[in-house]
């Protein structure tokens, strides 16, 4: 070989390592990227309906419903969703658009809750081209201190699922029994289960609470750390 192509390559094998490295999702200590959990160590958490940014209606009491039971398995005391809702309802709030920018010491005096989950439904629909499908359900998670009334986590969730028929062949007869599949796929999609999947993506990053066994040792356990978005 000679030096010329000694030098090639070095290179290429150095620009492969750089592409797979850069690829490579960047990962962070819980305790690295949300220090104030830590800090503050919150016992109780109050849930504000979520945000919906969508244009499907029926996404906000869908998604409602898959909020509370991972938050409690993570260790933290989540007041009854229902009679939070029932309560801000009584008060003439039924969006939590409408709260977003109220002092949420508010809600310390009202339910002792040291802190609020605002959550928000930025995708909630399926992209269909005939033999092909796609289900998206992305979800943002902040989760506010009553005490500090600082942003102590924040989090993304996200899922994409392929709803076509899967490998049929190419043939004419394969292409059709596909994008009956797909349509049939399409048409019954259900929502919640894949929202249940946002949601563990999300909150599996969150440091657990005082009644989770691992309570303040989960400081060094690596999560993704995940770019800001633009918005």
């Amino acid at each position: 070989m000679s030096n010329r192509q000694h030098f090639l390559l070095i290179g290429s094998i150095c620009l492969m390592i750089l592409l797979l490295t850069s690829c490579a999702p960047k990962m962070v200590t819980k305790a690295d990227k949300f220090p104030l959990m830590y800090e503050e160590m919150p016992v109780s958490i109050l849930l504000l309906p979520p945000i919906n940014e969508t244009t499907a209606a029926d996404a906000k009491e869908y998604y409602s419903t898959t909020l509370q039971e991972p938050i409690s398995f993570s260790g933290y005391y989540v007041f009854p969703y229902e009679v939070t809702s029932e309560v801000l309802k009584m008060e003439g709030i039924y969006d939590a658009e409408l709260l977003k920018d109220l002092p949420v010491t508010k809600f310390r005096e009202y339910f002792g809750a040291d802190a609020v989950l605002f959550t928000t439904i930025k995708k909630w629909d399926i992209s269909y081209i005939v033999i092909a499908s796609n289900l998206t359900v992305s979800i943002d998670c902040e989760l506010k201190s009553t005490k500090s009334e600082q942003v102590i986590w924040s989090y993304n969730g996200t899922v994409v699922i392929d709803l076509s028929g899967g490998g049929y062949g190419g043939s004419v007869a394969g292409l059709i029994v596909k994008s009956i599949v797909t349509a049939i796929n399409t048409a019954t999609a259900d929502y919640v289960p894949y929202a249940r999947v946002a949601n563990y993506r999300a909150i599996s990053s969150v440091p657990y609470g005082k009644y989770h066994k691992g309570y303040l040792q989960d400081k060094e356990q690596k999560i993704v750390e995940q770019r800001k978005q633009a918005q």
